[in-house]
């Protein structure tokens, strides 16, 4: 019998089910924080690894969440120009207190407050991609479509 879940771990699992998704979390021993330790540790390439990264939009202050394949950094400027203002850096207490997790195990979906999500179009050339599920340790296998179901996020270029 598996090992149960940690909280958040459990909490993903969760808000996985209520949508009808059948996505199992996984809790691993060894760090799934970076996207490197996270393909390794699933035995996939890195651009499988969709990394969640919060940004918070200087005027508004809203949370805007950026789904990338693992290689790539987000260009600032076109998410800017998708938001129609600046992004800041969002600090962890920021990150925690908008999607209820701590940065390294922010998952696409099950956040504590609604936040605008735009997904690396990368992403969608793989068949299968990995997310965090709530921990630095927590991961958990999906479809590009089933991320699109979750998250009700825009797909786009973040090159």
């Amino acid at each position: 019998m598996p090992e149960p879940l940690s909280a958040s771990a459990a909490k993903v699992q969760e808000a996985l089910r209520a949508l009808g998704l059948a996505n199992q979390v996984i809790e691993r021993a060894q760090s799934t924080r970076s996207a490197a330790e996270a393909a390794a540790a699933v035995g996939c390439a890195v651009g499988q690894i969709a990394k969640s990264i919060v940004f918070r939009a200087k005027g508004s202050g809203r949370a805007i969440l950026v789904v990338a394949s693992g290689p790539n950094r987000v260009n600032e400027r076109a998410v800017e120009t998708l938001i129609g203002e600046k992004l800041g850096k969002a600090d962890a207490e920021y990150v925690r207190d908008r999607t209820g997790y701590a940065i390294g195990g922010v998952p696409p979906l099950g956040h504590a407050s609604r936040l605008e999500i735009f997904i690396d179009q990368d992403l969608t050339r793989f068949p299968e991609i990995w997310a965090a599920a709530g921990t630095p340790n927590a991961v958990f296998k999906l479809t590009p479509a089933e991320l699109l179901r979750m998250t009700g996020g825009r797909v786009v270029s973040i090159a």
